[in-house]
């Protein structure tokens, strides 16, 4: 009689199904702890939001209920495109190890599951050395890059110099790929669906005006626009902002100069509003060139 050989546990029936059954986990885990953690690494779960619990060992945070309020509103158009995550209790609970505020956001806005990169018990050495590999991945897109770089710096206790030797790059390097999380997520979307390129998001991501980045985002993908065009809107924009205000600028109230500002966004170009006591003005939208002009013209025709 021929004896059936047992067999490895699959990794490739997927990390859900590993998370489900503790005997194949634990059989993995005590076979191969190393492949269990690369593979819980570079793959990404989609748990339960009420089996995940939030770590009682760390300091109470507070958080600005308008920000979650808005953050929650983007996830449910959206989705949580950047994954939270949490240390394995067992089968069915899981404890949040970084992203406690995606976490209160997803709940608002209530989602079922979210994301998330489950960690094992004592598993911080092997952790590093998965992501740094992971991170050399050809496949991977700029928005993945940036959050690899992230985990090791919250999980890892790393700091960007650190980090820096670590992955081999320059620390401007990592400081670009970083500011790529602060983007709305609609472009953060964008990059990971290859829609938009790191040159582009690294362009939106210099600047602070959410209205613009998502104005230009829309021209980039509407007209085409390449990495040095954005650019010149962008320093145009700049330019504007920072010169030096007229004194009828300085006399608007801050409630008209927020509309100027929205203008300025809405254009991608320098915007002046000016009005008197009596409530009259005029609005002033300064350009380059023809194709600026028309640039214009479709934007005004297109809203």
């Amino acid at each position: 009689m021929t004896m059936k050989k047992a067999t490895k546990p699959e990794f490739g029936k997927g990390i859900r199904a590993l998370l489900a059954n503790p005997a194949q986990l634990e059989q993995a885990v005590q076979e191969n702890p190393q492949e269990v953690v690369r593979e819980l690494t570079s793959n990404v779960a989609m748990l339960p939001i009420s089996q995940i619990e939030a770590n009682p060992f760390q300091p109470r945070i507070e958080f600005d209920q308008t920000a979650l309020d808005e953050l929650a509103a983007s996830i449910r158009i959206h989705g949580l495109i950047q994954p939270v995550t949490v240390r394995r209790l067992h089968d069915k609970a899981y404890q949040l190890i970084s992203g406690e505020r995606r976490f209160r956001a997803s709940q608002l806005a209530g989602l079922t599951e979210i994301p998330a990169y489950v960690r094992l018990a004592d598993d911080q050495q092997m952790l590093e050395m998965a992501l740094i590999e992971n991170i050399q991945r050809e496949d991977l897109n700029s928005v993945e890059v940036a959050m690899s770089y992230q985990r090791l710096i919250d999980e890892c206790s790393l700091t960007h110099e650190n980090l820096s030797e670590r992955v081999g790059k320059q620390r401007s390097t990592i400081t670009n790929y970083l500011r790529l999380l602060k983007l709305p997520p609609e472009i953060q979307r964008a990059v990971k669906e290859r829609k938009l390129t790191m040159g582009h998001a690294r362009a939106l991501a210099g600047i602070d005006n959410i209205a613009l980045q998502l104005s230009l985002y829309r021209q980039v993908i509407e007209q085409d626009l390449s990495v040095r065009a954005v650019e010149e809107l962008i320093a145009r924009y700049q330019g504007g902002k920072t010169a030096k205000k007229g004194k009828e600028d300085a006399r608007l109230p801050e409630h008209m100069r927020n509309i100027q500002d929205q203008f300025s966004a809405f254009f991608g170009a320098k915007v002046q509003l000016k009005r008197d006591a009596q409530g009259k003005g005029q609005l002033v939208v300064k350009f380059s060139n023809d194709g600026d002009l028309n640039r214009l013209i479709d934007l005004i025709e297109k809203g």
